[in-house]
């Protein structure tokens, strides 16, 4: 494919407005004498990295981590971060006082549960860690070519790069450092830069070397180019750069246009020659790259609340055993009651003469007896089921984009259950509900409106006042021709040269030039015939294509001249016009308009301008506003079809006018004044005056495909969204109901300033009491609606202007409470500063709006169900299995004498009850996502807690005391006190302690199996594989010799698996725990049913 260069383009005359901060007054301030002073002291001495000076100032080398650990702090720092959890630390304390007396059991029971939940949580951090290092290890390695100071450049990694070198990097290459610009492989040395990593910007930026260094290109002038930078030192502002070029003795003022950061890609240009300024960690992007704030969900600040309770009851349960121990230890001393412990010969254990002492220790030895009322295994386990619920969510094919490839991204799993939560959805408009891929639609020339066809919003906006379709037609179906990106135009007036035959022939003319003319568009032959615009912005590209299909076509561009090739209305002949091209004055936030001053080739100096219609119309002469009214209307027309608008202006200009101007402006552009923002501004605005208005452009950004449908099933599920937005208040409440964001029936509430004085606030220099008195008002009156007890929905559109008086401190309480109570919040004509607020850095990311409906809907649906009935279900089976000790012991005159083996208690949290819950958070649905999404109101579920309130979570607490009751006291009382054996002996503490401990494991497995709604062979095998290995682990651990297995050895071969009773006893008590919550959950679906329930049934 052939691609001609952009050659002789000269872009050095481009004048780049910021559009991170407004202008400034005047200052004698000078930014720029900060140089050398506290935080502007670094020093770079370019082509010479090998010199004493720089070698001295020992900067960072390029080399970058961002693990968290390194192989000698593993295994401490990770240590640290276990025993951060207070349960973790609790069983440290156990694991260590299990080697002295007081403990129940042996050490190593206690140890080896410990050591494998803490070490399963090490692996997992240690395995994240290690693709963090593959990562670093990658991107450490990548090469770069460095100049290096013999006349050649050589490839070295990254890591190697040292502050002073020049590197060279080439097309679709990352910059490994921040570098300053020197040239490029075009003659004024321009770049183009993808930012997409740093700020999701996929639109090019352009980025300009000063003049003085431009013309290094090849070996030769890299080898004589020295010189020395001081700026600022390396800090996290990454649109901001203060520092001095220093070469051959003169000084120059560097910004960030002339700064390339490491992250960002160098695109449509072939190569850039720079020097290294930041390095490493000291490199913008590394220094906003800190660790993130620790996010912890709702339900794990809850989590850790219950934890509490339980140390609560834990504390209660050992203290009232060791207190009716001390007591019984007492009476010891008289009356020998429980003659066999000797009491007269006892230790201080069981000694009647101190119960005090006797009953203080027993309280310790509680301590780590009921231990077991804390689940162990809690932590890591939650932590497996949210890793593999975040794998299904990025492997979930029904939210991936064909288009570009993408699929869901979960960026990390702490939060998943937040899914299922969410109460608002703040959302911008371009690019997230709209596709950011603009169309020029419509637009009006000289008072007459040109295009045909109805838009999404037009549409939308029909149907809400109920209008017949029947005649109206999308603009797409209007004709069937060949599509053109960016151009869905369509009017037999203008195409096909018809537009000469129009009344105001010169006008439509003039337009399309400016729009062929008034931009920084590169154009790019791709193949013979076929031109390609890399363009700052999709509207921008839009323009010229749009010029270029009515006859005005971009063809070539360099320093000084840009030519079209346009039609000659006398000869009816195709021809080349060149334009001389004098100054551009660029496009920013701040100035909302653009303009380039040129001299056509009949000699005529003009300014052409396009930009907001209130910045265009307050700078049009007496003259020139011969079509205002009229433009207006249709920019109105344009804006509730929720179009796009800019107004087109132009002036000729007298050669001594301009000659002054020019000479003024020059003097500001070199500047090196901290004011020269200002005074550039200053200047543009004398020269962009007197003009003379020819119409208007209408842009399409259409809506993404299912954005009005996602809102409304987001809507139905109770989800408030606010949306931020730029355009008009008629344009953002028609684009509202086009997507669903306001509805039929939805009332308005309006909080705006009809008449905003917003530069005026800006600089506060102006009293707003009667604009703030004019939003509280509104603000008051809107309260005074949403809380009348209507059951109307109510829709909020507040401007920009407002919002800031809305967010005083003042206010805010107030302007929130009416916002939370309004199911959709549109923000109008916000900047981009007050949109920001919407650019957080993301824990999920979705390529396409639709897909929202599907992550909240379904997965987070899951996702909050799985977690909450996890953790519920695990403090059910620990408090079951604890209380059994605390009824035992009550049993065995509060001996503190454990009821079960040392391995089998063990055993319980790791072996034997562990996989099916983790198969709970993982794979259970109760409704498949066919359901959730044909049920939105399945997720109020989530919205309003119901599965982790204090009653659901206490009715699980009180199943699982209830559920230890029935399983102790049925069980004592079924097999003891008569024959168990065929040869007529009872049962004694081992076989109770079996037995028991069998009905525990049955019984919560198959409570587990009561709560799962959605079967997999996955939970089919973990349940019953679970009780299965129990059964095994008898067999294998009764058969060691005894020395080992203790009390379990032989037991279940030898007594209780030949005993009937055993196994009755075993039926009757699991069926009896199941009963009292199987009956409540029948109880409840028939006579309280849930949401779930109601649509079940």
């Amino acid at each position: 494919m052939a691609r001609v260069r952009k050659r002789n383009i000269h872009l050095s005359k481009l004048c780049s407005f910021s559009c991170c901060r407004r202008p400034s007054q005047p200052s004698s301030t000078n930014e720029h004498d900060r140089i050398g002073q506290k935080g502007y002291s670094r020093v770079v001495y370019c082509n010479e990295p090998d010199c004493e000076e720089q070698i001295r100032l020992k900067y960072r080398r390029n080399y970058v981590s961002t693990t968290k650990y390194t192989a000698a702090n593993f295994i401490p720092k990770s240590l640290f971060e276990q025993f951060r959890r207070v349960a973790n630390i609790y069983f440290l304390v156990v694991a260590c006082v299990s080697f002295s007396p007081l403990a129940p059991y042996s050490a190593p029971s206690v140890l080896v549960p410990l050591i494998v939940v803490i070490g399963a949580t090490m692996a997992k951090e240690g395995i994240e860690d290690y693709r963090r290092k593959q990562q670093d290890v990658e991107a450490n390695n990548q090469t770069v070519e460095v100049y290096d100071g013999n006349s050649s450049f050589n490839k070295i990694k990254w890591k190697n790069l040292r502050v002073g070198d020049i590197v060279k990097v080439h097309k679709d290459e990352y910059f490994p450092a921040d570098l300053l610009l020197l040239s490029s492989d075009y003659e004024d040395g321009v770049c183009y830069v993808e930012t997409m990593n740093l700020d999701g910007e996929t639109n090019l930026k352009s980025k300009h070397p000063l003049e003085v260094t431009s013309f290094i290109r090849d070996v030769e002038t890299v080898k004589g180019f020295r010189a020395v930078i001081k700026c600022e030192d390396p800090n996290e502002h990454p649109y901001s750069f203060v520092g001095t070029l220093y070469y051959e003795c003169q000084q120059y003022a560097l910004s960030p246009q002339q700064i390339l950061l490491r992250g960002t890609k160098l695109k449509d240009t072939d190569y850039i020659n720079g020097v290294v300024i930041f390095t490493g960690h000291d490199t913008k992007v590394m220094q906003n790259a800190m660790d993130p704030p620790s996010k912890r969900t709702r339900i794990e600040r809850r989590m850790d609340k219950i934890i509490y309770v339980l140390f609560s009851a834990l504390i209660l349960v050992s203290f009232i055993g060791s207190l009716l121990f001390g007591i019984e230890t007492k009476k010891d001393g008289g009356d020998y009651g429980r003659w066999y412990l000797r009491p007269d010969i006892t230790t201080v254990f069981f000694d009647p003469r101190r119960p005090s002492v006797a009953a203080f220790l027993h309280f310790l030895t509680g301590l780590m007896l009921y231990g077991y009322l804390i689940p162990i295994s809690l932590y890591v386990s939650i932590e497996i089921c949210k890793v593999l619920q975040s794998i299904f969510i990025n492997q979930d094919q029904a939210m991936y984009d064909e288009e570009t490839k993408r699929s869901a991204h979960a960026r990390t799993s702490n939060l998943n259950e937040e899914l299922g939560q969410v109460f608002t959805i703040l959302s911008d408009k371009t690019g997230t509900l709209t596709c950011n891929k603009m169309e020029f639609v419509k637009c009006s020339i000289a008072g007459t409106a040109y295009g045909c066809g109805m838009t999404e919003v037009e549409i939308a906006l029909a149907r809400k006042r109920g209008e017949t379709l029947d005649e109206q037609r999308d603009i797409d179906t209007v004709e069937s021709r060949e599509p053109v990106k960016g151009f869905n135009f369509r009017d037999g007036r203008i195409m096909n040269r018809k537009w000469v035959h129009e009344p105001y022939r010169d006008y439509i003319e003039k337009f399309f030039r400016v729009l062929a003319l008034c931009h920084t568009a590169v154009p790019e032959v791709l193949d013979p015939g076929k031109i390609f615009y890399e363009a700052e912005s999709p509207d921008e590209a839009a323009f010229v294509i749009a010029a270029r299909e009515v006859g005005f076509q971009f063809v070539k561009r360099n320093q000084t001249s840009i030519q079209l090739r346009e039609l000659d209305r006398s000869s009816g002949e195709i021809v080349d016009r060149v334009y001389e091209l004098l100054h551009v004055l660029e496009f920013s936030s701040t100035r909302r308009r653009m303009s380039v001053i040129v001299r056509n080739p009949e000699r005529q100096l003009l300014l052409l301008a396009k930009g907001a219609d209130s910045v265009i119309f307050e700078r049009l002469s007496e003259q020139g506003r011969m079509f205002e009214a009229e433009t207006k209307e249709h920019i109105e027309r344009y804006s509730e079809a929720g179009l796009r608008t800019l107004a087109v202006a132009y002036r000729e200009l007298d050669d001594d006018e301009y000659k002054r101007w020019e000479q003024e402006y020059v003097k500001a552009e070199t500047s090196v004044s901290a004011d020269r923002d200002y005074l550039l501004d200053e200047k543009a605005n004398r020269i962009e005056r007197d003009l003379i208005l020819l119409g208007a452009t209408a842009i399409e950004d259409k809506l993404q495909k299912g954005v009005p449908e996602c809102i409304d099933k987001l809507a139905q599920a109770g989800i408030n969204i606010w949306v931020l937005t730029g355009d008009k208040k008629g344009t953002a409440i028609n684009i509202g109901y086009a997507c669903s964001l306001l509805r039929h029936g939805m009332k308005e509430i309006l909080v705006i300033l009809e008449n905003p004085r917003i530069a005026a606030v800006e600089r506060d220099t102006e009293d707003f009491a009667e604009d703030y008195e004019i939003v509280e008002k509104q603000i008051d009156e809107g309260i005074s609606q949403v809380t009348g007890g209507s059951s109307t929905q109510f829709g909020l559109i507040i401007d920009g202007k407002s919002l800031i008086f809305a967010l005083d401190k003042n206010l805010i309480i107030r302007f929130m409470e009416l916002a939370m109570k309004c199911a959709t919040v549109i923000c109008c004509r916000t900047s981009p500063k007050q949109k920001a607020i919407a650019a957080m850095s993301s824990d999920f990311s979705i390529a396409q709006f639709r897909f929202l409906e599907r992550l909240l809907l379904v997965h987070g649906h899951w996702c909050y169900r799985r977690i909450t009935m996890m953790i519920c279900y695990f403090f059910y089976k620990n408090i079951t299995f604890g209380f059994t000790l605390f009824w035992f012991e009550a049993y065995s005159s509060f001996s503190a004498q454990p009821a079960y083996n040392d391995w089998y208690m063990s055993s319980y949290n790791v072996l034997f009850t562990s996989l099916p819950v983790i198969a709970l958070g993982v794979f259970d649905q109760d409704f498949s996502a066919r359901h959730c999404l044909e049920y939105p109101s399945l997720y109020k579920e989530g919205m309003d807690d119901v599965l982790f309130r204090w009653t659901h979570i206490l009715s699980w607490m009180f199943n699982g005391v209830l559920s230890s009751v029935i399983i102790f006291f049925l069980t004592a009382n079924s097999i003891t006190g008569q024959a168990f054996r065929k040869d007529g002996q009872v049962a004694d503490y081992s076989v109770l302690g079996l037995t028991m401990y069998t009905c525990v494991v049955l019984a919560v497995n198959c409570q587990m199996a009561l709560c799962i709604n959605y079967f997999t062979w996955i939970q089919h095998l973990f349940i019953w594989g679970s009780i299965t290995l129990w059964f095994k682990f008898l067999l294998v651990y009764g058969s060691i010799p005894p020395t080992l297995s203790t009390t379990a050895y032989k037991v279940f071969i030898e007594a209780c698996a030949p005993s009937i009773q055993y196994w009755l006893t075993i039926i009757l008590v699991v069926i009896a725990t199941l009963l009292p919550s199987f009956s409540y959950r029948a109880f409840q679906t028939r006579f309280r049913p849930m949401v779930r329930d109601s649509i079940q049934t």
